[in-house]
C-alpha cells in the first residue's frame, strides 16, 4: 500500500529536500507518494514547516502524524486544528551545528577573545591570563537535547557545568537543577550563561532583572534558544551598569532585527542572524524517514510533542 507524504513548506525547500528525503525513504523500503500538492483526504503524513500555506489541519482526515522540520513548534502546538500526533526535529545534523556554535561562543568569552580581536591597536597588554576552564562556572538553561549535548561537551572541555530544566534531570558531568529554587541556585554566580530553551509562557522573560542579578559581575549571556526567553529591556539596563559584560543573540522577538533595534549599536552586543544552528536536510530526512517507518509498522514515534508542555 502506497504512503502518501505531503512536504508543506516554501517551495524552495521542496528543492533541497526531495532528493534527500526520497532516498531516506528509499532505504527504509517504504511504498510512498511525496509531492507539495497531495490533496489532503489522501495524505497519510505531512512533513511540515510552520511558515507553509498549510494552517488548517482539519481536512487533513486520514493524516496519522505531523514531522516538523524545526527544533522548535511554538508556532503550530497550539493550532486548535491540529489533533494529529507532532513530532518535533531532533537529529545529528541540528545537534552538531548547535554544539558548535555555542561551544565557539562560550570559549570565546572565556578565552576574551575580543579584547585581542578589537585591541589591534599597538599595545602589548600583558598579565590578563584567562582562567583554567575547571575555574569558569557555565549555565545551560534548558537539558533537552541540544542542552544536554552541549552541556556534554562543554564539561568534557573541562568547564563547571550546571544546567536547569523544568523537571529534575540526571545527567554525567552536569549538575543539574530544576524548578524556582533551582533555577536561581543554577545562576547565582554563573559566569557564563547560555539559553537553550523553547519559547512557552513559563519560559518567557526567563532571564529579566531579577535573574540577570544573579550572575557574577561581568557575566556573558549566550542565546541561541528563543528571543522572548530574554527580558531585553533589563538585559540592556544590566549591560550598562556593568552587571553583564556581553551578550551573544543569535534569536529576537522580531526577526529579522530591526535596524534601529538598540542591540545593533551597543557596544556590548554581539549580533548573529539566527545562525546558532539549521536543520540539515540529509540528517532531517534521515529522521523523517525513520519516524514514517516506524508510524507504518505500529512503534512509537520519535521526538513527539508534549501539547501541554508546549514542546
Amino acid at each position: 500500500m502506497t504512503i502518501n507524504i505531503l512536504f508543506a513548506a516554501k517551495y524552495e525547500r521542496w528543492t533541497t529536500y526531495e532528493p534527500h528525503l526520497r532516498t531516506a525513504l528509499d532505504a527504509k523500503g517504504l511504498s510512498y507518494s511525496i509531492g507539495t500538492d497531495i490533496a489532503p483526504p489522501d495524505v497519510d503524513y505531512i512533513v511540515y514547516a510552520p511558515n507553509s500555506d498549510v494552517q488548517d489541519f482539519a481536512p487533513y482526515t486520514k493524516c496519522k502524524a505531523v514531522l516538523n522540520l524545526w527544533a522548535g513548534v511554538e508556532a503550530v502546538v497550539h493550532n486548535t486544528t491540529l489533533t494529529q500526533p507532532l513530532a518535533r526535529m531532533v537529529d545529528h545534523g541540528l545537534t552538531q551545528g548547535m554544539i558548535d556554535w555555542v561551544c565557539g561562543h562560550t570559549l570565546r568569552h572565556h578565552l576574551g577573545m575580543d579584547r585581542h580581536i578589537h585591541g589591534q591597536d599597538g599595545l602589548w597588554r600583558e598579565g590578563i591570563v584567562p582562567p583554567l576552564a575547571q575555574d569558569r562556572t557555565v549555565c545551560i538553561l534548558g537539558l533537552g537535547a541540544l542542552g544536554a549535548a552541549c552541556g556534554d561537551k562543554l564539561s568534557y572541555l573541562g568547564f563547571d557545568v550546571r544546567g536547569w530544566s523544568r523537571r529534575q534531570k540526571h545527567i554525567e558531568g552536569i549538575t543539574c537543577y530544576s524548578g524556582q529554587d533551582g533555577l536561581n541556585a543554577a545562576l547565582s554566580g554563573a559566569e557564563i550563561v547560555i539559553l537553550l530553551l523553547p519559547d512557552t509562557p513559563d519560559t518567557e522573560n526567563l532571564l529579566n532583572a531579577t535573574t540577570l542579578a544573579l550572575l557574577a559581575k561581568g557575566a556573558s549571556i549566550i542565546n541561541p534558544g528563543r528571543g522572548p526567553l530574554i527580558d531585553d529591556a533589563a538585559l540592556l539596563q544590566s549591560l550598562d551598569a556593568g552587571q553583564v559584560g556581553h551578550a551573544t543573540l543569535d534569536v529576537f522577538r522580531i526577526e529579522p532585527l530591526p535596524n534601529d533595534h538598540p542591540y545593533w549599536a551597543h557596544p556590548n552586543v554581539t549580533v548573529t542572524p539566527h545562525i546558532a544552528s539549521e536543520t540539515r536536510p540529509k540528517t532531517a530526512s534521515e529522521i523523517i524517514a525513520e519516524n514514517i517507518y516506524r508510524g507504518e509498522h505500529g512503534l512509537d514515534l520519535l521526538h513527539l510533542v508534549d501539547r501541554n508542555a508546549g514542546y
